[in-house]
């Protein structure tokens, strides 16, 4: 019996596919899962942008210790108390760089007086500690660690210090410092960058490239990870696999913890902090290369680490992110803010029921290099840059 001549047609197409299939394999459309900040809308109306103090050298944090009182570190070790309606400022004493070589060495890079948080009357605060082996070494030999402390304000001075945390092993490398801390449920989370050594953030027996968790005495919970199945992991650490980890927050809508952290070149991303997770630097880059142009990991995800809710590519330089809420601009309930010290940016992601609905630009190369921001309980949105003899910004509606 002869073949009927429909079969013949319906055979040529699948043989067409199939040999286009072998010999043209489809790719992973793998640009679907990075952001490109330059494709944003661009905010231009009804923003106020204002001056609120002068003389700021690095600002890289910031507290609110009162309705208008902020108080904001410099990396070379400064801690300035601001009025944010005069814009007086006060030098704040202390002493966490007690040491004969004077200004915090670290400062020259990328470490130095790091983060501030104002919780129940005692200020946490992060910082590059000189290895106390190290203390009368030559400056360009120092190696250091991730060192949390906290004290009171008493008047115009840090008092009654207490040294909660030392990150270890300590290093030589002055870069990838992170460093953020949040406080949940009476539990403080810090991030801890690689110190640019890679793979160490894959090595859950120290400390850089990772975040981790202490009690607010500086004790260890003892439902910590390590007490569970990471017997191998330090008793502090939480999460591991990060790269340079410059943001934390804690969310008001739906009380989780997200971070926010640096790719190599490409990759920077935001996601969710997870109990003994792993991001999977530097197995994965999240979409990143090496900065001379080689690729990192076989692809730019591996399901078996965690995944970040978004990647940017090209890398924003990302710093501090926070969800917005306030009267100010109540539109933007909800939403979260992320910093882009590379491009001056402040970028605004509408996010709702873990979707990202709507992306736009608010600030754009108008102040420098955004490093961190607070929301006072108007919703004015107040902003430092690391930079030379900067100033504190006030974001408010026209």
């Amino acid at each position: 019996m002869r073949a009927k001549p429909y079969l013949y047609f319906y055979k040529t197409i699948y043989l067409s596919f199939l040999i286009s299939f072998l010999i043209f394999p489809s790719k992973p459309k793998l640009l679907e899962k990075f952001d490109d900040y330059r494709k944003y809308g661009m905010i231009e109306k009804n923003l106020s942008l204002s001056k609120v103090a002068k003389g700021i050298n690095f600002g890289w944090g910031m507290t609110f210790i009162d309705d208008h009182s902020l108080l904001i570190t410099e990396k070379s070790g400064g801690i300035l108390k601001v009025n944010t309606i005069t814009g007086n400022k006060t030098r704040i004493k202390h002493n966490l760089y007690s040491s004969k070589l004077g200004k915090n060495p670290f400062s020259n890079g990328q470490g130095g007086l790091l983060d501030i948080l104002f919780h129940k009357g005692f200020l946490y605060i992060s910082y590059s500690q000189i290895d106390k082996n190290n203390l009368l070494s030559n400056r360009n030999n120092l190696y250091g660690s991730t060192a949390i402390v906290r004290g009171k304000l008493i008047g115009d001075e840090i008092k009654e210090v207490q040294n909660l945390f030392t990150s270890s092993p300590p290093l030589r490398i002055n870069k990838h410092w992170g460093s953020r801390i949040v406080i949940k449920d009476d539990f403080l989370y810090a991030s801890l960058g690689d110190r640019g050594l890679g793979m160490i953030a894959q090595d859950p027996s120290k400390h850089p490239g990772s975040i981790i968790r202490i009690n607010l005495d500086g004790t260890i919970p003892t439902d910590n990870p390590k007490f569970s199945n990471y017997k191998t992991w330090l008793p502090e650490i939480y999460q591991i696999g990060f790269r340079n980890p410059q943001g934390l927050t804690i969310s008001p809508y739906d009380n989780e913890i997200y971070f926010s952290q640096h790719g190599p070149k490409g990759g920077d991303n935001f996601g969710k902090v997870v109990y003994g997770g792993n991001l999977g630097w530097k197995e994965v880059a999240w979409g990143g290369t090496e900065y001379y142009g080689v690729k990192i990991g076989d692809s730019p995800f591996n399901d078996k680490f965690n995944k970040p809710i978004l990647s940017w590519v090209p890398s924003i330089g990302v710093g501090q992110i926070g969800f917005y809420k306030g009267r100010t601009f109540n539109e933007w309930n909800g939403d979260l803010l992320c910093t882009g010290a590379k491009y001056g940016l402040l970028i605004r992601l509408d996010y709702k029921n873990k979707k990202i609905l709507k992306k736009e630009v608010l600030i754009k190369d108008k102040i420098g290099r955004i490093r961190d921001f607070e929301i006072d309980k108007k919703g004015d949105i107040f902003i430092i840059v690391d930079e030379k003899d900067a100033s504190l910004w006030k974001l408010s509606k026209k």
